[in-house]
């Protein structure tokens, strides 16, 4: 039987070798079968299928419309954007990178909580105690029917004899004006809107879904209406609770599979290093050094995924590497091939050219790591002389594939021997561990 996680659009392998290991050491799947029966998919994608699964999309979903899903949960909101690329069947993919902020519901109750600790801390029913009960009764009740045009808005918390007028306590009910309940959501619908505008950029967006348990809240619905469907956006919601649009999703999604491409969060790639070009790289030729070959090298970031590349379930990219020997290497002696691979999360454009022998640019984080045993090139391994020191030295030639599989990076080795290329395994492995 197949698990799945549903989890943050901002989640990434990290998380996910993380929620690996704990299935597995809860004896919930065994480590030997974990990479078939282990699923993950984003809160932002199984919020599409839930929503799909739910409205009218005969009225308004047609091949090629732009329209985008925003899941506000309790902690995060996802938005992602997609294009329908084709209604029968109905395919979808995204358009770009998909956004997460840290927005949810339970933000706004933080925010109501330092301002009843502010407006009560002259009153007795100003200690801890009482607060909490004020945000219990908050977010069950006064919350969930704000949407800022009652004039005075409730909390009730205590009993009939619970009074304090200056403080608005009477018969144990705070009253809150309208100005004062909406400050609680000032920061959270800001950096919504914010997000969400930036997801859709300049694109002709016809309908933005939005879902979720602090999807159903009256206020923020009036307030992404406000200011999307002015600019043609139309805001669509819902009738079945939303709350549940992530775990419900997550099983329609294992079913139903809709989302055939996904844009790339990061541009990803490796250091390596070219051969030196007289124009391309005249203004570089500090950084230059020699190998074996004697060829004039320079040390770079090689991208390999530029962000918001759509990655299909035939997507492949690809690179060249070699390993060098002083003696002619024996099986165990090639050993494990270990290569990191990066992601540009910095400002500005990508770099390219490197300092080798200096600190990597501030923004290019190593992410995660490739692994494969090199011992099966044995037989492919060539012998040369060095151009720079006379010695003679051992080269073992490779590629590496990374690959997108069901909604996971894979990767695999591939060489030549005897004119007959090969493959053979390879595993891509977070480099933080969380």
């Amino acid at each position: 039987m197949p698990l799945i996680f549903c989890t943050p659009n901002g989640w990434d392998m990290s998380e996910h070798s993380l929620l690996t290991e704990a299935a597995i050491s809860a004896g919930i799947v065994p480590s030997s079968d974990s990479e078939e029966r282990l699923w993950f998919v984003t809160e932002g994608e199984a919020s599409v299928h839930y929503s799909l699964a739910h409205t009218k999309t005969a009225e308004w979903l047609k091949q090629d419309t732009l329209f985008a899903v925003t899941d506000a949960g309790g902690s995060t909101v996802d938005s992602t954007l997609y294009r329908c690329r084709s209604r029968t069947p109905l395919a979808l993919e995204e358009v770009c990178a998909s956004a997460c902020v840290q927005a949810g519901g339970v933000f706004v109750d933080r925010a109501m909580q330092t301002i009843l600790e502010n407006k009560l801390k002259e009153s007795s029913y100003g200690d801890s105690d009482m607060i909490a009960a004020m945000i219990r009764q908050f977010e069950q009740k006064t919350k969930r029917a704000f949407d800022g045009t009652q004039v005075s808005n409730t909390i009730q918390f205590g009993f009939p004899r619970d009074n304090d007028k200056s403080h608005g306590i009477i018969k144990g009910k705070l009253s809150l004006t309208s100005d004062e309940v909406g400050s609680a959501y000032t920061d959270v619908t800001s950096s919504i809107i914010d997000s969400c505008k930036e997801l859709l950029g300049a694109r002709l967006v016809q309908h933005l879904l939005l879902v979720g348990g602090f999807g159903e809240s009256p206020y923020l619905k009036k307030q992404i209406r406000q200011a999307f469907e002015k600019q043609g956006t139309q805001v669509v919601t819902i009738d079945e609770p939303s709350k549940k649009a992530a775990a419900d999703g997550a099983v329609i999604w294992y079913l139903a599979q809709l989302v055939e491409g996904r844009a790339a969060r990061f541009t990803c790639g490796i250091l390596g290093a070219v051969r030196y070009d007289n124009k391309r790289h005249k203004d570089h030729e500090s950084k230059c050094f020699t190998n074996e070959a004697g060829e004039k090298r320079l040390e770079v970031f090689i991208v390999l995924i530029p962000k918001n590349t759509i990655l299909t379930n035939d997507w492949r990219s690809s690179w060249s590497s070699q390993a060098t020997y002083n003696s002619a290497p024996t099986a165990s002696k090639l050993g494990k091939f270990k290569d990191e691979l990066y992601t540009w999360q910095g400002d500005g454009p990508v770099p390219y050219v490197l300092n080798r022998k200096g600190k990597l640019p501030s923004g290019l984080i190593k992410s995660f790591r490739i692994e494969a045993n090199l011992s099966s090139l044995c037989s492919s391994v060539k012998s040369d002389t060095s151009k720079v020191s006379g010695e003679p030295y051992w080269v073992v030639r490779y590629k590496i594939d990374v690959l997108f599989r069901s909604m996971k990076l894979m990767a695999r080795l591939r060489w030549i021997e005897n004119g007959v290329e090969r493959t053979g395994p390879a595993t891509i492995i977070p480099s933080v561990k969380l």
